[in-house]
């Protein structure tokens, strides 16, 4: 039975909270080696690799109509390392309030604040670049390409949180691994 002062949004936060707990739990002893501030690193910067050569494609994709078969594998390789970043990072970016204690919400607020920051400016220099490319430029790929475009840069900005707490977080204490 719910009480007076619960509302759904109180409910499905305390959900997510016990959905990222238990999920916490599972995945805590995974990739042990990976979780300390070098090495999320090296993964922050494999995950802006990997972006920035799908975005190397997505330009080749206007001009070269096989490109997109490479995008697959830049997919397959930015899931990996995005999966694994997220894993060795404890997946604070993504962290319900309840899971995490001030400092780390204060953290993570700051690092979701930029990384909206970042999609709104790489998806408007996206956008503009395929208004201005449609004004005068004749190709069939063009819709395909500005999508890849558009895509690239909402992934850079969902992603742009976890990489800077990633990258600023401090090495766990060696009793927590």
């Amino acid at each position: 039975m719910t009480t007076p002062d619960s509302n759904i949004l109180t409910r499905y936060q305390d959900y997510r909270t016990r959905r990222f707990l238990e999920n916490d739990a599972k995945t805590r002893h995974m990739l042990p080696k990976w979780r300390t501030q070098k090495r999320r690193r090296i993964l922050a910067f494999a995950v802006i690799s990997t972006l920035v050569a799908l975005l190397a494609i997505a330009v080749a994709s206007l001009f070269w109509k096989w490109a997109p078969i490479l995008w697959v594998a830049g997919t397959v390789a930015f899931l990996v390392l995005w999966t694994m970043l997220q894993t060795a990072s404890g997946r604070h970016s993504d962290a319900p309030v309840g899971a995490l204690d001030e400092w780390e919400v204060q953290q993570r607020n700051e690092a979701r604040s930029i990384g909206l920051t970042v999609t709104q400016g790489l998806v408007m220099v996206s956008v503009f670049t395929l208004i201005i490319l449609a004004t005068g430029y004749e190709n069939e790929r063009l819709a395909y390409a500005g999508a890849l475009w558009t895509l690239v840069s909402l992934m850079a900005g969902i992603c742009s949180p976890a990489m800077i707490l990633a990258w600023i977080t401090p090495d766990p204490d060696p009793e927590d691994l």
